[in-house]
């Protein structure tokens, strides 16, 4: 008879350790999934508990408002390989639990082209798809192969590949129709050994020239990481989720009404039409540098909402929904959360 390992479960857990935002709410129940023979013994114990559930990563696109009255599995599965390469690409794969910026850091060492402008991005590769995840000029859907998951009703393996997953802006099949139905394991990427370098988007280009470096892998890793530390909060330092909303589309009718009213307003070519900097409407209405008590809007990025210390969930999204309704009345453009609100 083959037995598997079981996950240790614990009961009235704190989370603040994983969720960047800092906030100290705790799970009913609380595990860790750390190797996949663990698998059959975790989704018994999911099953048997029949209470919500959450997996979590690296807990930075996620904002939690109080306790969860429910299982979360936290997802520390390790390990990166290639699996493959012909002439011109190469596989490489990454367990679910990998830090991002350290899966992202591997491909920059070996010289594998693609992930590149996706630097410094909080998070675990397992979340990556599920959010399509992108910056720079650059998604993940730019360069994703398939990923492995696993049915959490049946047990069953599946592969996704990219036209399985529904990808579009900042979205998936895994936060839609699948949502909550499979648990990704690994994330496989197809990268380029001979890169195709994109310096076009944002301040790449003019960080490279003050770096004094030639355009490669390496020069643009650094490249963006300088850029991200000189207008990003650390959430080590200061509770943040990243970007907490997304650049909204508007139709190029719109755009053209608002550029006629705001000559100066950043826009690039979106899938339905043209998308906006919601950083740039948010510091318009004047909230860049608020705070009040310990929720805030960060003073060098708008589009950063912050804890500085011991705001609560309900107060970050309080102040998340006063500048929804700000840029609403004053553009006429309905800001969406990029962040999950729990």
């Amino acid at each position: 008879m083959i037995t598997h390992p079981v996950p240790e479960q614990k009961f009235n857990y704190s989370l603040r350790p994983f969720n960047t935002f800092g906030m100290d709410v705790k799970a009913a129940i609380f595990t860790k999934l750390t190797d996949e023979s663990e698998l059959p013994a975790l989704l018994r114990m999911i099953h048997q508990a029949g209470t919500p559930l959450l997996f979590l990563g690296g807990g930075s696109n996620i904002l939690f408002t109080g306790d969860f009255d429910g299982m979360v599995v936290g997802i520390a599965t390790k390990g990166i390989e290639v699996i493959d390469q012909d002439e011109e690409f190469v596989y490489v794969r990454g367990m679910a639990g990998e830090n991002w910026d350290d899966f992202v850091q591997y491909c920059v060492r070996h010289n594998f082209g693609g992930l590149e402008n996706l630097s410094l991005i909080p998070g675990n590769v397992g979340s990556s798809p599920i959010q399509n995840i992108g910056a720079y000029g650059v998604e993940l859907k730019d360069t994703f192969y398939m990923l492995d998951a696993v049915s959490l009703r049946t047990g069953e393996f599946r592969e996704f590949f990219a036209d399985d997953c529904g990808f579009g802006y900042r979205n998936s099949i895994f936060k839609n129709e699948l949502k909550g139905q499979y648990l990704i394991l690994s994330v496989t990427f197809r990268l380029r050994k001979r890169p195709l370098l994109n310096t076009a988007y944002g301040a790449i280009a003019a960080e490279l020239e003050a770096m004094r470096e030639m355009p490669s892998v390496k020069a643009i890793a650094q490249a963006v990481c300088n850029i991200r530390r000189s207008k990003l909060p650390d959430p080590e330092v200061i509770g943040n989720a990243g970007s907490f909303f997304k650049n909204p589309v508007v139709s190029h009718a719109h755009f053209e009404k608002l550029k006629s009213e705001n000559p100066s307003i950043p826009a690039y070519p979106g899938e339905h039409g043209v998308k906006l900097a919601a950083g740039w409407l948010i510091e318009q209405c004047g909230w860049k540098g608020y705070r009040e008590g310990d929720a805030g809007v960060h003073e060098r990025q708008a589009l950063v909402l912050v804890n500085y210390g011991k705001a609560s969930g309900m107060q970050i999204l309080d102040l998340s929904k006063r500048i929804i309704e700000s840029v609403q009345g004053r553009f006429n453009v309905m800001l969406e959360p990029e962040v999950n609100i729990l």
